[in-house]
This record gives C-alpha cells, sequence and structure tokens, in this order.
C-alpha cells in the first residue's frame, strides 16, 4: 500500500465581499502554508486560472518559487498549471530551477484546461491546445534528461536548446490531469502519475496496461476540492457553506462561459440551496480515514488535497487544519 501525505490546495483567491490588501493576503497566506509544514502536513499545491475578478492565482511557478523559500520538507506541486499557455523551454527553466531551490521537492500537475477565454488571452488556438499540450510534452521532458533539443512542430519551432543550471533529479515528476479517453492516454504516455477523481482510476490503469506500465509504479494525486475534514460536520457546514459557495459559483462561471466544452459542470445556487445540496462533503476525521485507506487499497493514491476555502479567516483555518492534523495524519503515519 502507497503511503499517503496530506496537504491543502491554495488557489490565492480574495473575493471582494472578503478582501484583504493583496501584499497582506499574500504574506499571510505564506505564514500558513509555513504553518501547515509545522502541523506535519506534506504537500502544498497551487492551481492556475486567469482574468478571475477574485484574482484566482495566475502565477503559480513565481508563488512556488516563495513556497519552497518558506518551507523545508512538504511536497510543493502545481494542481494543475494550464500547459498550453506555456512556452516550454522557459517553462522547463523555471522548473527546474524551483527544484533547485527547494531541493528537489517539486511535483508538476498541469493540464490543457478548458475556458476559452485563456486561450485567447494568451493568443493560443483553444481547439489546438491538446496537440500543443503533446508538443510541449515532448520538449520539457527531453530537456530536463540534460537533452540539447533541437524540435520542429506545428506549434514550437526550437533550435538548441538546453538548461543551465539543469534539472537536478533529470525529471520533475509529471502529474497530468484529464477526464477524456485521449486526456488519459496522454497522462499514460507522459506522466508520473494522474492528479484528478479517484473515479478516473479504472480508465487510468487500462491505459498504462495498454502501454506496457505497470500501474502500481505510478501515483494519484486527489484535490478534494468540496470535501473538509470537521469534528462536528454540521457547525463546520454551518461555518464553511458561504466560502465555499463562492468557489462553487465560481466555478459555475467558469464552466458556462460560452460553453466551451459543452459541460455542466457546477451550477450556481443560492446559500441555502448549496446547504441542502449536499455537494459540500465534510467528514468526520473516522469518515475521512476509512474513506482513505479505501482508495489506498484500490489505487497508489500519494497526496490527498484539501481546499482552504477562500475568504475564511486565516485563524480559523488553522483551527481546522490543527485538528486534522491530530485526528487524522496519525493513522497514515
Amino acid at each position: 500500500m502507497s503511503k499517503l501525505t496530506f496537504g491543502f490546495l491554495y488557489d490565492f483567491r480574495n473575493p471582494p465581499q472578503w478582501r484583504k490588501p493583496w501584499e497582506a493576503f499574500y504574506a499571510e497566506t505564506l505564514d500558513v502554508i509555513a504553518e501547515t509544514e509545522r502541523l506535519g502536513f506534506g504537500a502544498a499545491y497551487v492551481p492556475e486560472h486567469h482574468l478571475a475578478e477574485d484574482g484566482y492565482l495566475p502565477s503559480p511557478l513565481t508563488l512556488l518559487a516563495a513556497i519552497a523559500a518558506r518551507t523545508k520538507t512538504m511536497r510543493l506541486g502545481t494542481g494543475v498549471a494550464l500547459a498550453p499557455l506555456y512556452e516550454p523551454v522557459r517553462f522547463a527553466q523555471d522548473a527546474a530551477m524551483i527544484d533547485i531551490l527547494s531541493g528537489g521537492r517539486l511535483d508538476l500537475g498541469l493540464a490543457i484546461g478548458y475556458r476559452k477565454r485563456e486561450t485567447a488571452a494568451f493568443g493560443v488556438d483553444f481547439t489546438r491546445r491538446g496537440a500543443r499540450f503533446d508538443e510541449f510534452l515532448q520538449i520539457v521532458t527531453r530537456l530536463w534528461a540534460g537533452e540539447t533539443v533541437d524540435f520542429e512542430g506545428k506549434h514550437f519551432s526550437i533550435k538548441g536548446a538546453r538548461l543551465s543550471p539543469p534539472a537536478p533529479r533529470g525529471r520533475v515528476p509529471l502529474y497530468i490531469g484529464g477526464f477524456s479517453d485521449k486526456a488519459i492516454d496522454r497522462v499514460a504516455r507522459f506522466g508520473d502519475g494522474y492528479v484528478g477523481n479517484p473515479e478516473i482510476w479504472d480508465l487510468y490503469s487500462a491505459k498504462l496496461a495498454e502501454r506496457g506500465r505497470d500501474p502500481t509504479t505510478v501515483g494519484i494525486r486527489i484535490p478534494g476540492l468540496t470535501s473538509f475534514i470537521a469534528r462536528d460536520p454540521a457547525a463546520a457546514l454551518d461555518e464553511l457553506a458561504p466560502y465555499f459557495l463562492h468557489v462553487n459559483n465560481t466555478y459555475a462561471e467558469f464552466f458556462a462561459e460560452d460553453q466551451a466544452l459543452g459541460m455542466g459542470g457546477m451550477k450556481p445556487k443560492t446559500l441555502k440551496e448549496y446547504k441542502a445540496s449536499g455537494e459540500l462533503k465534510i467528514m468526520t476525521p473516522d469518515e475521512a480515514i476509512t474513506y482513505l485507506k479505501g482508495l489506498q487499497e484500490k489505487m497508489p493514491l500519494e497526496h490527498y488535497l484539501l481546499g482552504m476555502p477562500p475568504g475564511l479567516p486565516t485563524e480559523r483555518f488553522l483551527h481546522y487544519a490543527g485538528h486534522i492534523a491530530q485526528d487524522v495524519l496519525p493513522a497514515f503515519a
């Protein structure tokens, strides 16, 4: 059975209804991340979106460099970065530098994204982002392996590229996200593991077998973004629902934009509707332990990530984090 570590996903949203000065907000959240490491959490991940009114983190690699400077042991990662928006040589070099600064603690979760306005803002063809991602992966993995890269593709034309300083491990672990058959095949081809929903495991393990890879040698990271753990779930629902509602409703806006993928996604709700929907699943510590041990028995689960709800006061977040550290982490030590 794989060893499981816990952490949080920090999207650095600063919603207007709870807004703090940006400099103070970022400094305070970095303090929180350092404190979760002291509490025993083993990972801090950051996502990426653009053009969001609440400031949803747009620059994950910059932020990971700052987290690397404030921590010593926890894994650092993107969950996920939007690979088609990046130039591969610069991305590969920046990632190698963060891996150096962190002492080899960097993991990279990558995906193609689903918002047309983000690709439009970066001058990227939305309909070609999968093909661009495939070329990107070929280039960055060769660069991390120490090659001098010449590459001529439909999206990138590169001559004589190499990394100096090099990637210290010869690779930065890649955890690729996605849900479609083609996306999961990409994970099986390029990835060290998968980041996403546990329901994908059966498809992913089948794709690994098709490519002659042993499913026990990969890693799974699950972001439980609509889940939380608390000693008193009813009281926690009352306190946390307004903050998780903001997450729900902003994702609902993303999914509805331009009908980009024709997907339903989350639906906007009132607070009353959201609390009654059951979509925010707050587990007791015992329920969480049972659930996660069940996942461990089924798949090589490495990290389970909860979200830091945007707008929740720092002291209240650390209150819950402290209880999770006391009640849940020892069961997986």
